[in-house]
């Protein structure tokens, strides 16, 4: 019998040898795995803060540039009563201008029919006559 104890505790201590070295290797495996998600989390952590980072600069530059055209466009609204004044201003200025556009194209109208009526008719008058229209005009 105690052939077989001795045989019986060899291949348990082997038996149990074999656990604890499957044990081992999975062990081992897992933590492999676990170093491999912890390195890809890294790394999309990184890759994380840069475009973060990146966003965050590009939203500042056109936070900045919405300030800056803010900023204009007060400047613009505080000078725009002024410019509407003067526009007005200008406005009425042009009106009379136009009216005495208008006033002088008008006598120019009269003078240049007048003085075709009277060319017509010294031309019509010449032709009765037969006489040149400038001897027919006589004296003016």
């Amino acid at each position: 019998m105690s052939f077989w104890r001795g045989t019986v505790a060899a291949v348990t201590y082997l038996f149990l040898f074999v656990l604890i070295g499957v044990g081992a290797v999975l062990a081992l495996v897992a933590g492999l795995a676990a170093l491999g998600a912890y390195l890809r989390y890294r790394r999309a952590r990184i890759w994380l803060q840069e475009e973060l980072a990146s966003e965050v600069e590009s939203l500042s530059k056109r936070t900045g540039e919405l300030e800056r055209g803010l900023l204009a466009l007060q400047e613009r609204s505080a000078r725009l009563p002024i410019s509407i004044s003067g526009l007005q201003q200008n406005l009425s200025t042009l009106q009379i201008l136009t009216g005495a556009l208008a006033s002088s194209l008008g006598q120019a109208q009269k003078v240049l029919s007048y003085s075709a009526l009277k060319t017509l008719s010294g031309t019509h008058m010449g032709r009765l006559l037969r006489m040149p229209s400038g001897e027919a005009r006589g004296p003016s």
